[in-house]
């Protein structure tokens, strides 16, 4: 009696192989974009702001933190996505203690009456994260005449953050997170040009904006030394998300879906972009680490520019002025 040979017929070796493809570059997918932070930490009664936090890392980051008991302001310019993400973010995490206040960096106004309505309706702050950003977008300018991406993704902030510097203190422990990015290593601080005037390159004036935060990190780290308050810069990672929008690839068709399959692999989807955000926010191993800039929940090494205290304090000065600081 002759052996019984079974034929597997070649489609079976097409769709096995396509599973194996598949599942691999899943798994790649998940090696480079890094894996998800996990915490066991409630954040009940705990207050946070969230800037840009309608859409990508800002909404993620909000979505985290809510499911952690947090209060949580969303702190955003265009009120009706706000609110959309937010009944999302309350229907999901079930968290009521979620709000949306009109805050836009790009106006001081906005900035300084958000201050003064979240401080009638709050006492404390315990996590301020500066999320909100612009990049390399077409030359143009904050209401008070600032170049957008320094205005926004730098002067806005600082603004916000030292309004807000007070109530910080007085809830210590507390946080400051800047989300920064791995951009800021080709930044240069145009000591002659901060504003661009003279000359505009989207991808410079971003890099520069990205120096700027760090910058303000680490000099805001000196001037809060003792308080309780801490102070920390975050590079996400490559991101897929709205920010890109202004790269000059993503004005042709045929180049964003070019972009988007070769990168597939490498970028991030936005939940997986707030990851380094929540850790550098609520993570209890680094509750007295301030003054640096983190990538991959480890810290990691700057610039020589963004080193420079130099150059920290002069845009300290400067910006101090643009944004009338000190001006009552």
């Amino acid at each position: 009696m002759g052996l019984i040979r079974w034929s597997i017929p070649k489609p079976f070796y097409y769709y096995s192989a396509g599973i194996t493809i598949v599942g691999g570059t899943y798994l790649l997918k998940d090696y480079f974009t890094g894996a998800e932070y996990n915490t066991t930490e409630k954040l009940t009664d705990k207050v946070i702001i969230v800037t840009g936090a309608n859409s990508g890392i800002g909404k993620e980051t909000a979505r985290a933190l809510a499911k952690l008991d947090a209060k949580v302001i969303m702190a955003c310019r265009d009120m009706e996505k706000c609110e959309m993400a937010r009944q999302e973010i309350v229907l999901e995490s079930r968290n009521k203690y979620v709000y949306c206040r009109k805050c836009d960096l790009a106006s001081q106004e906005s900035i300084r009456n958000f201050v003064t309505q979240f401080k009638k309706e709050h006492s404390q702050l315990h996590v301020l994260i500066n999320n909100a950003g612009v990049m390399r977008c077409p030359k143009s300018y904050t209401t008070d005449g600032i170049e957008m991406q320094l205005g926004v993704n730098h002067m806005g902030h600082f603004l916000l953050t030292n309004l807000l510097v007070d109530v910080l203190q007085q809830s210590a422990p507390s946080r400051i997170v800047n989300v920064s990015s791995a951009a800021h290593m080709r930044g240069k601080i145009k000591l002659k040009d901060l504003n661009s005037a003279d000359s505009y390159d989207p991808a410079d004036a971003y890099a520069q904006s990205k120096l700027a935060n760090i910058l303000f990190t680490k000099e805001l780290a000196n001037k809060l030394k003792g308080t309780g308050v801490t102070v920390n810069a975050v590079h996400p990672g490559l991101v897929n998300t709205d920010i890109v929008r202004h790269m000059s690839i993503y004005q042709v068709f045929v180049g964003k879906i070019f972009v988007n399959s070769i990168m597939w692999i490498f970028t991030k989807p936005p939940r997986k972009g707030a990851q380094p955000v929540i850790f550098a926010a609520v993570d209890p191993s680094i509750k007295n680490v301030t003054g640096s800039y983190f990538q991959n929940n480890d810290i990691a090494d700057v610039s020589a520019e963004a080193n420079n205290e130099q150059i920290a304090k002069w845009l300290w000065a400067v910006s101090e002025k643009w944004t009338k600081l000190n001006v009552m």
